[in-house]
């Protein structure tokens, strides 16, 4: 019998999301609903361990080891091992916190107006191990990179930082960072790179290889298209044996299954932990969840990165001045080298945030509301000629609020 076709992905085309209550999803900055090859993948991978149990193992580790090389490809890392599954991203941040060499006294330099999952493990890690902690402000690097940079170089003068972690996107602005230029300062003032991509990675394209960034944890559900419960990290391969591994488990060893496959004899506690990415993989994972992102990130690769942001500017191109004409006011940057996959703006003067928000997603249009602003997140489903609906859904929402 011959295998179906594969899903085919195109843009502005949401045939594969025919389960989709509202008329316009524009929230793929916080969660994306799944397309029916990721429903499919999931449903797949239960039934396949249904039928065999233990021995659907194999076929599944084979998959994510696949898997593993087309992340580090998205990415540009140099290997497949330069990569380790996690279940979030909030997961790969505490690896690094926790596994980084710190010394008391380090500082760790932070950026004013991050999400949370790339603040609250740094605090831990400096209550942990003594360090200080730095907030850098973003006001800069939304008038001009240089002018941002400039104030992340005072942060550095000292040389205590160690380590310098921000997110490729911000979350309440849509503002696309100068990850490689942030590294490269980082790197002149001795510390290292961490960032956040999971606002980036799947429609913002993301090089590893510029500055070059020593660290990056992504989850799975936003951009990437899976489904909550997986993630990725990189580590670049000179800073793996730097790293402490205060989060192995059992099958973070050198040949951790051995003692299951080849009869007695073979149990040891002994065994060293392998000195690459994938130690942090101390235990199982969830595998129906690396079956959708295998299934999602299928459908990207057709399309490709880059031609998903040019689709996904095409259509904050035409939404942000109407909006604007409405009286919200964009914090998209001014310049291409700053925006990202998302429009945040702010509701007119005198018009409540939370009010209209509900009104807006009354009216089937899909979007978010971060720390005061509403962000409108489109992805390559997304047909920009959608855009006069979702415009007249927000003036009858602005009628109500």
């Amino acid at each position: 019998m011959l295998s179906p076709s594969p899903p085919r992905a195109a843009l502005g085309d949401r045939a594969l999301f025919s389960s989709l209550a509202f008329d316009a999803y524009l929230n793929h900055a916080g969660i994306s609903p799944p397309s029916r090859a990721v429903v499919a993948a999931v449903a797949e991978t239960l039934e396949d361990y249904a039928a065999r149990g233990f021995a659907a193992w194999p076929t599944h580790n084979e998959r994510r080891a696949r898997l593993r090389e087309r992340l580090a490809a998205m990415i540009g890392a140099a290997s497949a091992n330069d990569v380790g599954f996690t279940t979030n991203t909030t997961s790969g941040v505490m690896d690094i916190a926790l596994c980084f060499p710190w010394k008391s006294g380090d500082a760790v330099v932070l950026f004013e107006g991050e999400f949370p999952a790339n603040v609250t493990p740094w605090q831990r890690a400096a209550e942990t191990f003594g360090l200080e902690l730095r907030f850098v402000s973003l006001e800069g690097f939304h008038r001009s990179h240089e002018e941002g940079l400039a104030a992340l170089d005072v942060a550095l003068a000292d040389g205590r930082a160690r380590l310098v972690a921000v997110s490729a996107v911000q979350f309440q602005t849509g503002l696309r960072m100068p990850i490689a230029a942030i590294a490269k300062r980082a790197h002149q003032a001795g510390a290292q790179c961490f960032v956040d991509a999971v606002q980036a990675c799947g429609a913002v394209p993301v090089d590893v290889r510029e500055g070059p960034v020593d660290y990056l944890a992504c989850g799975s559900h936003k951009w990437l298209m899976g489904t909550e419960g997986a993630g990725f990290l990189y580590v670049h391969p000179s800073r793996i044996a730097q790293l402490v591994p205060r989060v192995a488990g059992w099958l973070s060893h050198e040949e951790p299954v051995r003692f299951l496959l080849e009869g007695a004899g073979h149990l040891r506690y002994d065994r060293p932990v392998r000195a690459q990415t994938n130690f942090i993989e101390g235990g199982n994972v969830p595998t129906p969840s690396f079956a959708a992102l295998d299934a999602s990130l299928a459908l990207i690769e057709q399309l490709s990165v880059p031609t998903i942001f040019e689709h996904v500017q095409r259509y904050l191109d035409a939404l942000e001045p109407a909006l604007i004409d409405r009286g919200f006011r964009s914090v998209r940057s001014a310049f291409s080298e700053g925006r990202s996959g998302s429009l945040c703006v702010l509701a007119p003067e005198g018009v409540a945030i939370e009010p209209l928000h509900r009104a807006i997603v009354r009216e089937r249009v899909a979007c978010a509301m971060p720390d005061g602003h509403l962000r409108f997140s489109p992805h390559w489903p997304n047909s920009v000629d959608e855009v006069p609906a979702v415009l007249a859904a927000i003036d009858r929402a602005m009628g109500r609020a």
